[in-house]
């Protein structure tokens, strides 16, 4: 009886066993459905497509606006200022009056020179007469040799006399003339340091007025040392346009051209200093201004671009998400040759027309199902 006892006992849970086993055999085709047994729900994401375009290769930099020439106004002598002959801010031109000192000591000391010249010929003039009269005397043996000998040192000695006179008369001339100082540049004035009536002397270190030439400007701006040769290979090629415009104005930028590459790389920084030449006719561009630089080297004609936001970085470099005929993800490693604004120029593993995942890559992993966020659900993101 003890023997069948435990035969019942052992059939007993083998049908215990084979009644589990069947039933999670039953459950095993429902595993990673939702609720309800469906399939999980795809995932909303932001896509693009894939766009072959020409894209400028062009270098950004932040530049300084500096004057094509400027000078500092000096008064070359002391006297007092007697006229000022512009406005501030004035445009003027080379040669034109700025400023008059007071011209009557100078007048003064110009008259005492050439008075002082023409008493001196006329010393000489005697001077000479009567050193040929003593030569005649001499022959005739009624002076001495003494005698010829002192009035020839007395005409020479005159004679070097009114060179020193005729010198101190050109200088007195040229003291003159430093009474009326003119633009040595075409350009425009700055703010005046010196008003009317002011002593000016000719050691002062202020300068009377600033000139800045603004017609054109040049713009300097540096370059990391590794883009030296394409900035070479570019220039020697042809022109290279660049474009400069001041952080927030509006409008189109100026365009000029780079003609200047530094002789020295700037062992601190690591950069290289270039210069561009701005026409400047409207004048947008002001010595000392803040601008950003464009500078467009090239242009290529067939680029591969994407959204800089659906490029990823991981692991093994960088990707992005295809979005496949059937609505599912593929992860496709791309090499990213360079980027401009909100968009990456793709080197390879895209091709133009190919659907691509731009935001929503948090949730996705290969094979994902996807689905497009409609206007509602990139609102409420």
């Amino acid at each position: 009886m003890r023997t069948l006892s435990t035969l019942s006992g052992f059939a007993l849970l083998a049908a215990l066993t084979a009644a589990c086993s069947g039933e999670a055999v039953q459950q095993t085709p429902g595993a990673g459905t939702g609720r309800g047994g469906g399939q999980n729900p795809p995932i909303p994401v932001t896509i693009a497509s894939v766009e072959q375009k020409a894209v400028p290769l062009d270098v950004q930099a932040i530049g300084t606006v500096i004057a094509a020439s400027t000078v500092a106004v000096h008064a070359q002598i002391t006297g007092e200022l007697t006229s000022v002959n512009f406005k501030e801010g004035d445009e003027v031109q080379q040669g034109q009056v700025l400023f008059t000192l007071d011209k009557r000591p100078l007048e003064a000391a110009l008259l005492q020179a050439e008075a002082n010249l023409q008493r001196d010929i006329a010393l000489t003039q005697n001077a000479q007469a009567q050193s040929v009269r003593y030569d005649d005397l001499l022959k005739r043996g009624i002076a001495t040799h003494e005698q010829v000998d002192q009035f020839k040192s007395t005409a020479a000695s005159l004679d070097a006399t009114v060179m020193a006179d005729r010198a101190a008369v050109d200088s007195a001339k040229v003291q003159l003339e430093y009474a009326t100082i003119s633009a040595p540049i075409t350009g425009r004035t700055g703010l005046l340091q010196v008003h009317r009536g002011n002593l000016v002397r000719a050691g002062d270190t202020i300068p009377i007025v600033t000139l800045n030439r603004i017609q054109p400007v040049y713009v300097t701006f540096a370059i990391p040392e590794s883009m030296l040769p394409q900035f070479k290979h570019y220039m020697a090629a042809g022109s290279v346009r660049v474009e400069a415009k001041a952080p927030n104005e509006d409008g189109r930028p100026s365009v000029g051209q780079i003609d200047f590459i530094d002789n020295a790389v700037d062992a601190t920084t690591g950069t290289i200093k270039i210069k561009g030449t701005f026409a400047n006719e409207d004048r947008r561009l002001w010595p000392g201004l803040f601008v950003n630089v464009t500078v467009t080297l090239t242009t290529d004609p067939n680029a591969t671009v994407v959204p800089t936001a659906a490029v990823q970085s991981g692991q093994q470099g960088t990707y992005v998400y295809v979005v496949k005929s059937d609505q599912t993800v593929e992860l496709r490693p791309v090499t990213v040759a360079r980027t401009r604004g909100d968009r990456s120029i793709v080197g390879s593993g895209l091709r133009a027309g190919e659907t691509i995942v731009t935001d929503g890559h948090l949730r996705l992993i290969p094979g994902s199902r996807v689905s497009v966020k409609t206007d509602t659900q990139k609102a409420a993101s």
